[in-house]
């Protein structure tokens, strides 16, 4: 393999294969690097095993709730053959990852990457150079800095279980705890779910996430909101958590702990300061066009740049836009507007735009339509309770600003109420659109 290229792309997940497939078409020389299989955090550790993983939880949620409605017979999920199927998502994907790379003549490195000059890297003990360094090595958990975190499993390591443990705890209260919760409760876990701040999702619209409150209850999870995890003992049969709230201190035994405290920009291995990269608060310094203020040679895109959100759909977006401003020069600068944003909980819960609040510290006039839906068809032909909506529009342009929504199918719907914001639709445009019926998105209409 040669060791001098117009490009090196450090990580192999959307970001980067994205980038690589429209730069190489302009005849550039590419290496990538990953210390790990070949693929990234969406294909192998994320986005697409957990949602193979929530498929199998939402059928036995289902049945269950139309027990009495005439499904009948019992349903559960058998863990290591609900594993076994995720794998057969996972597992080929680094092999045909490096099959592409290789049909493409593009060289492909094992091993950790470091910077040891402004666009020279070692890995595996040999020196590579090139003209510009793609950062797109992803995100991993933070550091919590409590006595026991290395007992913490993370997402991936969750995803990969041959049997699940009977008992577990989730640290934090985020994507990864409201979706991880929900597939381990209804697999069969006792789960308690231990969350710092007031509430889960922080993400999300409050009153929503209090209406997804109900569901998680309905299915035994427990969680403990305003609750610190204080240090974490390991035991004959599995761990001790010692919490605090409200000055009052508990201990939680467990077989299992799993860290869902958020994820920030993997970038502790690679040595930036060899490349006179600079970061603030652990996240790189990049200007409107991706590209590092202190390295000009150096992009970022994705979970590694975390100039949008942590989201697939970013990170693809991101890629775009490095590809296009080092083939033609900074001149695209990222758009995020209209991102939608989904926790694939039981019911999912979605949101795009902008909250209450932000409209408010925005100064707009809008006006709000927002409900508890649980007596519509969409949720009482899925038997869930759990159902509603809060939409904010602008009065004087009549322009969605944003949507936030709760229950069945809020994970497709919101895709509607994105391709609004993003294109400048308005609730009349929305209103006046014929959705099919009857489905979730015929109910639009009546939420505007």
């Amino acid at each position: 393999m040669r060791s001098s290229y117009d490009l090196i792309v450090i990580g192999t997940g959307t970001a980067a294969i994205v980038a690589v497939d429209r730069i190489h078409a302009a005849g550039w020389r590419i290496a990538v690097i990953d210390f790990r299989p070949f693929g990234g955090t969406c294909a192998l550790r994320g986005c697409d095993p957990k949602k193979v993983m929530v498929g199998g939880a939402r059928a036995v949620d289902l049945a269950g709730r139309m027990q009495d409605k005439g499904v009948t017979g019992d349903t559960g999920i058998d863990w290591r053959d609900l594993i076994s199927f995720k794998r057969t998502f996972t597992d080929p994907v680094p092999r045909k990852q490096e099959q592409w790379y290789a049909e493409k003549g593009i060289d492909t490195w094992h091993g950790t990457a470091r910077f040891v000059g402004p666009t020279s890297l070692e890995v595996n003990g040999k020196r590579l150079e090139a003209r510009h360094v793609l950062i797109a090595a992803g995100a991993e958990p933070v550091r919590l800095g409590i006595p026991g975190e290395e007992h913490l499993i993370a997402n991936e390591d969750f995803l990969g279980l041959d049997k699940l443990p009977h008992r577990i705890a989730l640290v934090g209260g985020g994507y990864i705890a409201a979706e991880f919760s929900n597939i381990a409760a209804i697999a069969g876990a006792e789960v308690t779910v231990f969350q710092r701040g007031e509430r889960m999702l922080k993400r999300f619209d409050a009153d929503l996430v209090a209406w997804l409150k109900e569901a998680f209850d309905a299915h035994g999870i427990n969680v403990r909101s305003r609750t610190s995890v204080e240090r974490i003992e390991e035991t004959a049969t599995g761990y001790n958590v010692h919490v605090s709230s409200n000055g009052q201190t508990d201990i939680a035994e467990v077989n299992l702990v799993i860290h869902a405290a958020g994820r920030a920009p993997a970038l502790n291995d690679l040595d930036l300061d060899a490349a006179g990269i600079e970061t603030k608060k652990g996240r790189l310094r990049l200007n409107e066009f991706l590209q590092s203020t202190s390295n000009p040679a150096v992009y970022a895109a994705g979970d590694a740049a975390q100039m949008g959100p942590p989201l697939t759909p970013v990170s693809s977006h991101d890629a775009k836009v490095v590809a296009a401003n080092l083939l033609e020069g900074n001149h695209r600068k990222p758009d995020y507007r209209g991102v939608p944003s989904v926790a694939f909980s039981l019911p999912p819960i979605a949101a795009v735009g902008l909250t209450e609040q932000q409209a408010k510290e925005h100064g707009l006039k809008f006006r709000i339509k927002s409900r508890k839906a649980s007596d519509w068809f969409t949720a009482r032909q899925a038997a869930q309770p759990t159902y509603g909506f809060k939409v904010l529009v602008e009065e004087d342009t009549d322009r969605v600003l944003g949507a936030h929504l709760v229950g069945p199918y809020a994970d497709d719907v919101i895709n509607l109420f994105a391709l609004a914001i993003r294109h400048g639709l308005t609730a009349e445009d929305l209103k006046t659109t014929m959705f099919a019926y009857p489905t979730a998105a015929s109910d639009i209409g009546y939420m505007l």
